[in-house]
């Protein structure tokens, strides 16, 4: 599910009831957190500066079933000058291990897979993060390098042609 500019910036400021007041969906104690806070002060800065990156930036997770949002996934940005996506997905821990972040990797996929301008998909992955790689490496991922974040540290970088999905 996507979400506008004033849901990021509700977020960002941790204002749940505010989020709630303008998203599609509705959102979590969790989702409004500290533990994401970063991410959507990032989201919220990135679209008030380019407000059509929007439909591309990070969204939730919603399980239509049980009405509840999982997660976050989405791209960081719209494709660059070269036609690169990064992706990005995170399940809520009380939810992992039920296939959320196969499902919109999946889906993530499928979109850049389709956009003329995307050229090349990326996901960067903590190394201690295993279950991400399998995930990942089961899509056709291959590592490229490693990068350092003053916010996630070590990333290793990897990446997949559009073309080949």
């Amino acid at each position: 599910m996507h979400l506008t500019g004033p849901t990021f910036d509700s977020l960002a400021r941790g204002d749940l009831a505010a989020a709630n007041a303008t998203s599609p969906v509705r959102l979590t104690a969790y989702l409004a957190g500290p533990d994401r806070r970063r991410l959507w002060e990032r989201r919220s800065r990135q679209v008030a500066a380019d407000p059509s990156s929007a439909a591309w930036v990070t969204g939730v997770i919603w399980d239509q079933q049980h009405l509840l949002a999982v997660g976050t996934a989405g791209y960081h940005g719209p494709p660059d000058t070269s036609g690169m996506v990064e992706i990005g997905y995170a399940v809520v821990p009380a939810h992992r291990r039920r296939g959320y972040a196969r499902a919109a990797l999946e889906l993530l996929l499928t979109r850049a897979a389709r956009e003329p301008r995307v050229h090349t998909i990326r996901v960067t992955i903590s190394p201690d993060n295993t279950a991400s790689y399998r995930l990942a490496s089961q899509y056709g991922f291959v590592e490229i390098g490693q990068q350092w974040d003053d916010e996630d540290g070590l990333g290793i970088i990897y990446e997949i042609p559009a073309a080949q999905l």
